[in-house]
């Protein structure tokens, strides 16, 4: 992939990657999602985190740690010369255990050598700064990041069963961290046995990615724009849609964002100090776009990826109607 602005920077060799990207910048100081996910580092996963194993040979899963440091690889092989930031990490939850010395303890008595934890779901984003672009004012980074939750996985087989990841690789805007995921750069239920396949169906997704294509349509986004009034028709079909007959739902384009979630794009409408509605009281896509990308931030992480994408799917759809002033439900 080219280097979009030129800049030949400093390269994080991949080499020394194990212990100098652990010391470097983190690719987001703000969380790229909330929810009920707090914020971790890799050393400390690295440290303190126990490896849920296959029930029937006690043969460990591809670990978080070991899922982030092939990404990495392939990140620092694949796009080598450019600047690669230290992953940006959240957790959710959490699977407590203890060691069986401390088994007859009450909670409360266990010293922390005698606890031991694990998270249940993960998700990172590795940041690569080098490579930018800009929206209206919005500098934005080529992130690479995944999703692992082991609730997926069947972990009463064998060591060699299929292993489920998501991951993306697309943009960051970097005035809020909302992440821009679109499909071609995404791999929603990603099934490996093995470190090597995992390597290679990153190496696959980054090399099909076309970074031109999506920044096209991002940057499209921004010549077309809602008026007050049809961004409230298109607010209230959103709320409709849930609610449709499945026959009817099946004609209109889909919508993962919810109720709780479009309540806040309505706020950030008229507060968001970078995407608000302008002094007629409207909004172009773009910025309503990074209103979903926001909202979307309350989700859990195993549903994070797939409403990103969908947020860019279904903002892309109305831009379309708008582009050809072709007739759309959302809009009627």
């Amino acid at each position: 992939m080219e280097n979009m602005n030129n800049n030949h920077l400093p390269v994080l060799d991949s080499r020394q990657y194990s212990t100098a990207f652990e010391d470097e910048h983190q690719s987001t100081s703000r969380p790229f999602i909330e929810a009920n996910t707090i914020q971790a580092s890799l050393a400390d996963i690295r440290k303190n985190h126990i490896i849920p194993v296959f029930v029937k040979d006690n043969q460990t899963l591809i670990s978080h740690v070991e899922f982030i440091d092939t990404a990495f690889d392939v990140a620092s092989d694949l796009f080598h010369g450019e600047i690669i930031m230290k992953p940006a990490i959240r957790l959710s939850h959490p699977i407590k255990g203890r060691i069986p010395s401390a088994k007859d303890k009450s909670a409360n008595e266990l010293y922390e050598h005698e606890k031991t934890i694990y998270y249940e779901r993960m998700a990172f984003v590795i940041e690569v700064p080098s490579i930018q672009s800009d929206i209206m004012g919005n500098s934005l980074s080529l992130t690479i990041g995944g999703v692992k939750s082991y609730s997926l996985d069947n972990l009463y087989s064998r060591k060699g069963a299929d292993e489920h990841f998501k991951m993306f690789i697309g943009f960051q805007n970097k005035v809020c961290t909302n992440l821009c995921v679109w499909s071609d750069g995404f791999v929603s239920d990603l099934k490996v046995g093995s470190l090597s396949q995992l390597k290679a169906s990153i190496y696959g997704m980054i090399e099909n990615y076309n970074h031109k294509w999506h920044l096209e349509n991002l940057n499209k986004l921004s010549q077309y724009s809602l008026t007050e009034q049809q961004f409230a028709q298109l607010i209230g079909r959103c709320r409709m849609y849930p609610n449709l007959p499945a026959n009817l739902r099946k004609e209109i384009p889909n919508l993962l964002l919810t109720d709780t979630q479009m309540n806040m794009v309505v706020r950030d409408y008229y507060r968001d100090k970078s995407f608000c509605r302008d002094a007629q009281g409207n909004i172009n896509m773009w910025k309503l776009y990074n209103l979903f990308t926001e909202a979307n931030k309350s989700s859990y992480i195993d549903q994070f990826l797939d409403r990103s994408v969908n947020s860019f799917e279904f903002v892309d759809e109305i831009t379309s109607h708008l582009e050809t002033s072709s007739s759309s439900w959302y809009l009627n």
